[in-house]
């Protein structure tokens, strides 16, 4: 493209489109969706095969998990699921690059980033079956709580982060001591005041944080096109920070930006942005009916760009698993599954009222009175058929 200048730099075309639908120039990438593997200058790692194999069965069984929960959902066991299908390799690939003492600060998605942290899935499908609100402590897995709230996780990790630095666990050279946080968030999140707010502190406090978006093309219903007209990882660049785009659907690569980004904040070089190019193939939500505002094309397409069949081509045309391996893979994906469907079942419904005491260590009057009279409502059914 020949350049005018027109006085305000570069021609508005160069900068904003044509629109790159497989990710454009800028995207990294180390396997390609046809399971070739790709290198690349800066973000490149080697990988034993036995590294391989575990990415490909973090990927499995964290769809098994999607799939059964969603199954369930529509059985009447869960209030509503929030799906990842597609999203595999963007979780993964982040999940795998933390050490042992980085925190997470989830929204309500990162099923396969709790998977990593060693979170049991039953503790996931109880919150979204109601039964509680969030039955994990995240001092155990350095997992917060999920964030309804849109955006809102990003102010949460930021702060998190200042106050990493001030414990001095930052920029130190120790690596079993130095660290950061992940904060994840939605292309959709981008648009909230809340996560521009955390760039803004963080680039100020040079917080040792990696804002991590899954850009999955879709915001519920609105496509990426209509809420920014540059790539989102650009964005970074504005307040201060480095942006970098990554084939969100390429495990490898996933892993080896995050892991380069973390590091980076580890060392006390402050916050980075990571845009995972990826798809939502599903759903926002159950709750969601995807055909009513996109194209069956557009999922077919992305479909050939499924980050689990990738990295399934490259491990048999390189004979780095056999046939067993598969096997008794998908045998321990249907025990997962039997295990989740049972266990959600089997949950004890809450006690209405215990929600009153978990609000407060002492309960004042007004509260009080709320719990007697919600108690004197629900005597009224006892009895009743």
């Amino acid at each position: 493209m020949t350049h005018q200048d027109t006085g305000f730099g570069p021609d508005l075309v160069e900068v904003f489109g044509p629109k790159h639908e497989d990710g454009g120039p800028e995207l990294i990438q180390l396997l390609t969706p046809e399971g070739e593997r790709v290198h690349h200058p800066e973000f490149d790692i080697d990988f034993s095969a036995e590294e391989l194999r575990g990415l490909y069965r973090d990927m499995v069984l964290v769809r098994r998990i999607d799939v059964e929960a969603t199954a369930l959902q529509r059985h009447g066991e869960l209030g509503i699921w929030a799906q990842l299908l597609g999203q595999e390799a963007a979780q993964i690939g982040a999940g795998r690059a933390l050490r042992k003492q980085d925190f997470v600060f989830p929204t309500y998605r990162e099923h396969g980033v709790a998977w990593c942290q060693g979170l049991d899935p039953l503790k996931l499908l109880g919150l979204f079956r109601g039964v509680d609100h969030g039955d994990w402590d995240p001092a155990d897995y350095n997992f917060n709580l999920y964030t309804i709230v849109i955006g809102a996780q990003t102010l949460h990790a930021t702060g998190y982060a200042m106050g990493m630095q001030r414990d001095g666990v930052v920029g130190t050279g120790d690596p079993e001591r130095d660290a950061a946080v992940l904060a994840h968030f939605g292309d959709g999140a981008s648009s909230q005041g809340d996560v521009n707010e955390s760039f803004i502190f963080a680039a100020s406090y040079n917080a040792p944080v990696v804002f991590f978006c899954q850009n999955n093309q879709w915001a519920i219903s609105e496509p990426i096109e209509r809420q920014s007209r540059i790539p989102l990882y650009q964005r970074a660049l504005g307040f201060g920070f480095p942006g970098v785009r990554v084939d969100g659907n390429d495990v490898l690569a996933t892993y080896a930006v995050t892991k380069a980004a973390l590091q980076r904040a580890r060392d006390g070089q402050g916050p980075s942005l990571i845009e995972a190019f990826t798809y939502r193939m599903g759903a926002h939500t159950t709750t969601d009916d995807p055909t009513r505002y996109r194209l069956s094309d557009d999922v077919e397409r992305w479909k050939l760009k499924d980050p689990i069949a990738r990295l399934a081509v490259y491990l048999r045309r390189n004979a780095l698993a056999d046939e067993a391996f598969f096997a008794d893979l998908e045998a321990e994906a249907d025990t997962l599954g039997h295990t989740l469907r049972e266990g959600c079942k089997s949950m004890p419904d809450p006690k209405p009222l215990d929600i009153f005491d978990r609000v407060y260590s002492e309960i004042p009057p007004e509260l009080a009175a709320q719990r007697d009279g919600f108690a004197d409502y629900l005597a009224t059914f006892e009895g009743a058929h």
